[in-house]
């Protein structure tokens, strides 16, 4: 008795390999689980901008078709782009700058409920005199 591999060439019955008809979606889903899992542990931490406590406010969630610009005001009336920390004059140059580069770019204002409500208005101000004619005022939901 010899023990060995079939190598023939032909359609014969024997040990012969054939190529697998079927697509094993096993590791398809494994690999989507991974990256849904990965998508709901970085979604929270993809938070804009600096931390600022939001007023409350019971209004509907705003549509906007691109990427909007975020203003934020914090408590001691210092305003930010993004992360990035301004001067109330340079604040004007850069809207400036961003509303040429994309003049329909959405600006939402994001102020802590504890800065002067002077300060805010000091930005918007400015907003409006760099040329942004809509201005989006963000808050949280009230507590159920």
């Amino acid at each position: 008795m010899s023990m060995g591999l079939n190598l023939d060439e032909g359609g014969g019955s024997g040990n012969s390999y054939s190529a697998m008809s079927e697509i094993n979606v096993t590791p398809l889903v494994d690999i989507m689980l991974v990256l849904l899992i990965i998508f709901m542990v970085a979604a929270p931490l993809m938070t804009q901008g600096v931390e600022v406590n939001l007023p409350k406010a019971a209004t509907g969630a705003l549509a906007s078709n691109s990427e909007p610009l975020v203003v934020t005001v914090s408590r001691d009336g210092t305003p930010y782009i993004e992360q990035n920390r301004l001067s109330i004059s340079a604040l004007k140059d850069k809207i400036t700058l961003i509303r040429k580069a994309n003049p329909n770019v959405p600006v939402y204002v994001r102020g802590d409920k504890k800065a002067e409500y002077g300060a805010v208005m000091k930005v918007m101000a400015h907003l409006q005199q760099a040329g942004i004619e809509k201005i989006g005022l963000v808050t949280e939901s009230p507590d159920k």
